[in-house]
């Protein structure tokens, strides 16, 4: 089997257990692909939690999961140092956190206050931890995904906006279609019935070797000059709204950064690689587009007394910007 063959089957199987959110899957394997992190967005119960649940399950990599509340030290996600005493002597020796495991579950991220956010800042962007003036490497697989409940809903903080950039894609999750209702409902009684029963198959898991090789060929994804030049047209518009349209100049108050651009040319050649084509189309960079700039905008105060969501800005940006 061909790499893309294994990571279509690891959908295919996350999917059987996360009905209705085919998009989040999707997500979540595309962040799986272009080495970034997500941060999901939703109503709680609506399947953000099982996801990546599901993806330890079917990718041979540890998971752990850190419940963020407003009492939770840095620590406790880097770990620290402890001293040990032995034959009369001691010594302080480093206890890895749970930030050492392939995939970190940051569950109701904005359910802690800012210093315990940033506490994933060098995880995420150098893929090391730092105590005591030593440095630990994480693993060569690491990925976070942090999941949020609505700013609107009780106890949450919003996030600082270097933490949100960090981030490759935000995800928001909606609730499932009727028929979805009833399927999700069907596979919970099923569930039950098989954890009774001490007879189920042991499940296979992916190496994660055949999520570097596709990592590898992602890197050979064409990206020609006018999809470049659009990737770059639609950075511009977040930064310059004022030359595409008055509305949009009265709606935005910051845009894109670069980490911004970088993220959906990563983002585009993934989605390129997973649909089967070795070069990125306009319509891959379109598909993703909102996922990567939607938590990168910064919206003015007429903005949001008006209603004005980052998507509707970035739908706004994708209609008047032309393909070169």
């Amino acid at each position: 089997m061909t790499a893309r063959d294994d990571i279509l089957k690891l959908g295919s199987k996350i999917g059987q257990s996360i009905i209705g959110q085919d998009a989040m899957v999707e997500r979540l394997l595309l962040g799986l692909l272009a080495n970034g992190h997500l941060l999901v967005e939703g109503l709680p119960g609506l399947a953000k939690t099982r996801a990546i649940k599901s993806l330890a399950k079917n990718l041979d990599a540890e998971l752990s999961r850190v419940q963020f509340t407003p009492d939770l030290l840095p620590a406790d996600i880097t770990g620290s140092e402890i001293y040990f005493s032995e034959g009369g002597k001691g010594s302080f020796k480093f206890q890895q956190g749970p930030i050492f495991a392939s995939l970190i579950l940051a569950d109701e991220v904005n359910r802690a206050p800012a210093k315990v956010q940033s506490a994933l800042l060098e995880a995420m962007e150098e893929r090391q931890v730092t105590v005591g003036g030593k440095s630990y490497p994480l693993p060569e697989l690491f990925m976070v995904m942090a999941t949020q409940n609505p700013i609107e809903q009780e106890g949450t903080y919003p996030l600082p906006e270097a933490q949100l950039d960090r981030f490759l894609m935000h995800v928001n999750v909606g609730y499932p279609d009727e028929a979805s209702e009833e399927a999700i409902m069907r596979l919970v009684r099923s569930e039950e019935s098989a954890a009774k029963s001490a007879s189920a198959a042991p499940n296979e898991k992916l190496s994660p070797k055949s999520v570097f090789d596709a990592r590898r060929e992602i890197g050979s994804v064409n990206v020609s000059e006018p999809i470049e030049k659009y990737i770059v047209a639609l950075v511009f518009a977040t930064r310059f709204p004022s030359k595409l349209d008055k509305d949009l100049a009265k709606w935005l108050q910051v845009g894109v950064s670069p980490r911004g651009g970088i993220g959906l040319d990563k983002v585009s050649r993934s989605y390129a690689w997973l649909k089967g084509r070795d070069y990125v189309t306009p319509d891959d960079v379109k598909a993703i587009v909102n996922d990567v700039f939607r938590h990168r905008l910064i919206l003015s105060y007429e903005a949001h007394a008006a209603g004005i969501t980052p998507d509707r800005v970035i739908d706004r940006i994708v209609e008047l910007v032309a393909v070169a």
